[in-house]
């Protein structure tokens, strides 16, 4: 029967709904989801909306969204997997954006993005929160970094549009996004106030990127690096020293870190709260008992596995 009501009374009843249920109703039929749309539209000063998990919305609908709601700031679109880059174009005019989940759309590349939200044409969103986690079609490319600017400045000024502009970024997950290598999260990840940072199972993460990252975010206070299997001691040994706020460190399924990884940490990092070295085939008991020792103040130290043992120690 609410298939044979017009258009227009059926966007009037789903208005009425809160949006959790409108974003239910929109998978019942085209007509619902159309209703649901203009159910939307209809409501200009919401500020929140979580549409992740609507596998069945298209680019039209991130565009309406981006028309209707200008004052969104918080936009979650996670699992969208009809989601390309010429719906991230609309993503441009909500300039009152300050977070933006689009983990697991996994048509999305980037190029589209960095042009909505690091155009250099005005002032960009204030953009604190971004998850790119799992889109694995995000790939480097001048757009995604920064077009270069014909100088040999290390760390020029973007000439074009880049992520490099969202300065108000604070946390950023690019966890499983296996296309980026070191090269091109040397040009990325630089945002000196940035707290939050996921790299976990990067494939091409090594060394290099780690001391790259270490440089470019040295106020990081959250840092998750599970499953990056090429990091090792070297590494930390350079980037320890430039994360002294960091209070939360994932390193689980490290498999080449040592007990000298837990040395340069507790050197350097005497903020730390919660370690992670689960899963780190050359880390042993004794060598997790002696950092406890020499850091007092780490409250967990998650260790499973370690030297072949299941343990989970606790302060």
């Amino acid at each position: 029967m609410a298939e044979s009501l017009p258009q227009e009374m059926l966007t009037y009843i789903l208005s009425f709904l809160p949006l959790s249920d409108q974003k239910e109703a929109s998978l019942v039929s085209w007509a619902w989801y159309r209703a649901a749309q203009n159910a939307l539209r209809e409501q200009p000063g919401l500020t929140s909306l979580d549409l992740s998990g609507c596998s069945e919305l298209t680019d039209g609908a991130l565009l309406a969204v981006s028309r209707g709601l200008r004052h969104l700031r918080h936009l979650s679109l996670g699992k969208l997997q009809r989601l390309t880059d010429v719906g991230c174009t609309a993503l441009g005019g909500l300039r009152e954006l300050q977070s933006l989940d689009m983990a697991e759309c996994c048509l999305v590349r980037g190029w589209e993005l960095a042009r909505a939200l690091g155009s250099v044409h005005g002032a960009p969103p204030q953009l604190a929160s971004l998850s790119l986690a799992h889109c694995s079609s995000l790939k480097p490319h001048a757009e995604l970094e920064h077009q270069a600017s014909g100088t040999k400045d290390p760390n020029p000024e973007p000439q074009g549009p880049s992520l490099l502009m969202l300065r108000a970024l604070q946390e950023l997950d690019f966890t499983a996004c296996s296309k980026l290598t070191d090269a091109s999260l040397a040009k990325v990840l630089q945002f000196p106030q940035l707290k939050q940072l996921s790299l976990s199972l990067l494939p091409a993460l090594t060394d290099k990127g780690l001391v790259a990252v270490a440089r470019g975010c040295p106020s990081l206070e959250r840092l998750v690096l599970s499953h990056c299997s090429r990091l090792s001691d070297e590494g930390w040994a350079q980037a320890a020293s430039s994360w002294p706020r960091l209070q939360h460190l994932n390193l689980s399924s490290c498999s080449q870190l040592t007990e000298q990884t837990l040395d340069a940490i507790g050197q350097a990092c005497r903020r730390l709260r919660v370690l992670d070295v689960a899963m780190c085939p050359g880390i042993n008991m004794a060598a997790v008992r002696r950092f406890q020792a020499q850091m007092p103040q780490v409250s967990c130290v998650q260790s499973r596995f370690v030297g072949g043992a299941d343990l989970t120690l606790t302060l």
